[in-house]
């Protein structure tokens, strides 16, 4: 064999070998994934693994033929998922609230779903709330780099004026118990809390909207831009790919949790 024929081959074997190589690193399936405790999208019931989120990224991952399954998804305190995103990698952190702050930090996926971010209180206090200066006045429960508090930072809420915890179930629990004065979090979500907890919900109101917006797949800014393409196309056909019964997958998930 000629040694430049055989030089060729050699060179034409690495680059196949690399490609393929890469081509494997380029599976969704690869990636971390960190969620909360942030139901109906995403929460843990009996050591197993639910949500509205959850659901909609196991069925689209297998719809983009990168099967995820939940025992690489990894429930940790909001706080710590979200900065792990921003630094690893490999990192994907849901369900995340797309916002001007956050939108050049991550690349997105979605949405998932349609989210509002709300100021609430206990009705018996009558509290009113009709500009952002007015907030600064109480004392509001948030979770530590939430959008609730990223939002209320915005306004110009100084930190002193809030209470950060790493846990919902505390701030529903000291909303009840007079604790805080305010509570900024997701609606369904802080209402899912105080559900869970037996406390009437017509004992609390919404007194101020910061947001209505909508919940993405945030991935760290070094995720290749094919596997972003490859879950957001899959995605989108799980939202139009309607069944039997006239509903689209999408929507029956998002039923099964409403």
């Amino acid at each position: 064999m000629d040694w430049k024929f055989r030089s060729v081959l050699a060179v034409s074997l690495i680059c196949c070998a690399a490609l393929v190589s890469a081509s494997n690193k380029a599976s969704l399936d690869r990636l971390s994934y960190v969620t909360e405790e942030y139901p109906p999208y995403n929460y843990t019931e009996n050591g197993e693994l639910y949500g509205i989120a959850v659901d909609v990224l196991l069925k689209s991952s297998e719809i983009s033929g990168d099967s995820i399954s939940k025992s690489s998804i990894l429930v940790l305190p909001w706080s710590s998922g979200y900065r792990s995103a921003l630094i690893e990698k490999d990192k994907v952190v849901f369900s995340t609230t797309r916002t001007k702050l956050r939108e050049n930090l991550f690349q997105w996926v979605g949405p998932i779903s349609k989210t509002r971010i709300v100021v609430m209180a206990a009705k018996k206090r009558a509290i009113e709330i009709t500009s952002p200066e007015q907030l600064i006045e109480y004392s509001i429960g948030v979770i530590r780099d939430d959008v609730g508090e990223q939002l209320l930072l915005e306004l110009g809420v100084p930190r002193e004026s809030m209470q950060e915890r790493s846990d919902a179930e505390v701030l529903a629990k000291s909303l009840k118990k007079g604790r805080i004065d305010l509570w900024a979090y997701e609606e369904n979500v802080a209402r899912w809390w105080l559900d869970k907890f037996g406390y009437d919900q017509k004992e609390f109101e919404v007194v101020y909207v910061l947001q209505e917006g909508e919940l993405y797949y945030a991935f760290n800014r070094n995720v290749d831009i094919v596997l972003i393409n490859k879950l957001q196309r899959a995605l989108n056909i799980l939202k139009n790919n309607v069944t039997e019964n006239g509903t689209t997958e999408y929507q029956k998930i998002v039923d099964k949790y409403r």
